[in-house]
């Protein structure tokens, strides 16, 4: 007859993220509130939730269209909460005829019976229990496998700019805590609807069975003892709230003072005592939170006590009355109060049904938020197929303007270059000039805004992307390693690839040498962002992993920037070894890096200024030339 009431779990973080229970399969007959309304606290519809649905509503359609793949395991799982609170109602019936029958009487054959009947009831409706938490379970993990492999496959074809104007936290947060927090609610509100409705059902026909004047009663105690509840279980709400933000906040600090980046930042500022003052802060505010909750708790507790003592003994002293008892026997006394009693969870939990709705719809709509991004880099309709054999590599970039999503002008304006196969391609210029996001169409990173970018006379926009990156590779100066061993780093670029292949683009990017020196050699593990190496050792790492790949269009991002001048050459070394015979495209940031190669762009605000090699644009003594006296990098022949 009872039943379980899930809810998610809220985090009170401005992002408006859901948690998730960690409670997978939902609300189950089986299961217990312990008490009027099971001890939470009392539930409204969260201002945010409302908020999420008037701005970006759900169609019940698109909802239900998850779940009709699992439309006979739903009905089944109906049918078991069904069946085991129907069962559970003979339990008050049998005890009545132990009461009044099988023990006034001696009646042992009766008492076997009736005893054995109800531990058949138990038995029965845990079983069914097992079964429906079972069959729940396993379409709430289904449904949110779904999702969560939906959402994370989508995100993954997303173009730069989105996940440059997200937030991380707001990514993962819908990711993780969304969805599951969606699986949570939704489960338990279609069983609590189920469980809770065919218990109230059947437990108020069970006690007009019992007795109907009783059951009169009843109906007028009912009312106020559940307001009661509700408005006692309010005290906990708010102070739940407020520990809820400041745990948010303490995982926060935990974050940012304990991770590798958070203990260098602060040990290099010297703000590790400033930290730990502002973490004991947080932690004290919980301190007193916690106490003042607990003792909301036990006011509670009381107030329920309270009214689970007064019902009973107002039902009693109504069953000494000789004209509200109607003859009544001890037995059904004891039933019905029995039944009276347990018929408080399954109202409470069909008053919770409208939280529920809304707190899942709005799940839901933060989640289709995510699946209804369009993608402003697509995969073609029709790709066109990609010899990798036979792909040359010549890239020609025809009249191509590129605006930025909300940006006020273009960040490009009609840049015209052509990269021969097996040539090099230089982009200059100062800071904001547009390489960047020149070289980042190259990548198919972005699209176009005007024009088109080809790649062998065929439009980039019109090959498959997982062909593209096979034939398009990218080293940028924001070396990203992942906190795995270095083989399984360079294996991320080509999983089927042996340590013959391994060693063979690791002595390509002059590294070999320092990872056979690893304790571990291709199995040391290089920390998190490859902390454990120096920055031009993760570059070249970076640079072994993307030759993996055998590129024959390589894309060169500032690469060496970062670096100091020993450290740059070694780096330098190995990306002019990881060039030969392929097609290049690099953004300089010092300019003796470019002196080589085969033809020099020079951008200025979105334009192409200049172009040709190193002495044809010393020799115009224009914009390049003005940009080497600059840099007054040493011996540079800048005209007079």
């Amino acid at each position: 007859m009872t039943s379980t009431f899930t809810e998610p779990v809220r985090t009170a973080s401005r992002l408006g993220e859901r948690g998730g229970s960690g409670r997978l399969g939902g609300g189950s007959s089986g299961g217990s509130g312990g008490g009027m309304g099971g001890g939470r606290p009392a539930r409204r519809v969260d201002p945010a939730d409302r908020a999420q649905l008037a701005e970006s509503p759900v169609p019940w359609p698109r909802v239900a269209a998850l779940f009709a793949p699992h439309r006979w395991s739903i009905a089944a799982v109906m049918a078991l909460i069904v069946a085991s609170s129907v069962v559970a109602l003979a339990t008050p019936f049998l005890l009545r005829t132990v009461i009044d029958d099988a023990l006034p009487r001696r009646d042992t054959r009766l008492l076997l019976l009736t005893v054995g009947g109800m531990l058949a009831v138990t038995v029965v409706t845990s079983v069914l229990g097992v079964l429906q938490t079972w069959r729940s379970t396993l379409v709430g993990q289904a449904v949110m496998h779904r999702l969560r492999t939906d959402v994370f496959a989508h995100l993954q074809r997303q173009s730069l700019d989105f996940f440059t104007r997200t937030r991380g936290g707001e990514v993962q947060s819908r990711l993780t805590n969304d969805v599951a927090g969606m699986q949570s609610v939704v489960t338990s509100t279609a069983t609590s609807i189920a469980s809770n409705l065919t218990t109230a059902v059947g437990t108020a026909v069970a006690m007009v069975a019992l007795s109907w004047r009783l059951s009169l009663l009843s109906l007028l105690v009912l009312p106020p003892a559940i307001w009661l509840s509700r408005r006692v279980a309010l005290l906990r709400r708010d102070i739940t709230a407020k520990q809820q933000r400041l745990l948010a906040d303490m995982l926060t600090q935990v974050d940012e003072g304990l991770s590798v980046s958070g203990v260098q930042l602060s040990k290099s500022l010297g703000a590790g005592e400033r930290m730990s003052a502002r973490f004991a802060t947080t932690s004290r505010e919980l301190v007193d939170l916690e106490v003042a909750s607990q003792l909301a708790g036990r006011w509670r507790m009381a107030t329920m006590s309270v009214v689970f003592a007064a019902i009973p003994a107002l039902i009693y002293l109504a069953a000494g009355f000789p004209a509200t008892s109607g003859g009544m026997t001890i037995g059904t006394l004891v039933a019905f109060t029995a039944l009276q009693t347990g018929i408080f969870r399954p109202v409470m939990g069909l008053l919770d049904v409208g939280v529920s709705v809304v707190s899942s719809m709005a799940l839901f709509s933060r989640i289709f938020g995510y699946l209804d991004l369009e993608a402003s880099v697509r995969e073609p309709e029709h790709p066109v197929a990609l010899d990798r054999s036979a792909v040359r590599g010549e890239v020609r970039i025809e009249d191509v303007s590129f605006r930025y999503p909300g940006a006020e002008r273009d960040a490009l304006t009609g840049v015209t270059l052509t990269v021969p196969a097996g040539g090099s391609l230089a982009l200059v210029g100062e800071t904001g000039s547009g390489k960047t996001t020149l070289a980042s169409l190259v990548s198919r990173l972005a699209d176009p805004s005007t024009g088109r970018v080809l790649l062998d006379g065929t439009d980039l926009r019109d090959l498959a992307l997982a062909d593209l990156s096979s034939v398009v590779g990218a080293v940028s100066q924001d070396t990203y390693l992942l906190h795995a061993s270095v083989r399984e780093n360079l294996l991320h670029a080509r999983p089927e690839a042996s340590d013959d292949e391994l060693w063979s683009v690791l002595e390509a990017a002059q590294v070999a040498r320092l990872v056979r020196g690893l304790p571990d050699g291709l199995d040391t593990v290089v920390g998190a962002r490859g902390m454990r190496f120096s920055g031009g050792e993760k570059q070249r790492l970076a640079i072994a992993r993307t030759l993996l790949r055998d590129p024959r269009v390589l894309v060169l991002d500032e690469a060496t920037s970062a670096l100091d001048n020993d450290t740059e050459r070694e780096v330098q070394a190995a990306l002019d070894a990881a060039a030969r015979g392929r097609t290049t495209v690099t953004i300089a940031h010092r300019l003796s890096t470019v002196r080589h190669a085969d033809t020099i762009a020079v951008l200025d605000h979105g334009r192409v200024v200049e172009q040709g090699s190193h002495e044809e644009l010393l020799a115009r003594g224009g914009r390049y030339a003005a940009l080497l006296d600059a840099a007054e990098l040493p011996g540079a022949p800048v005209p007079a």
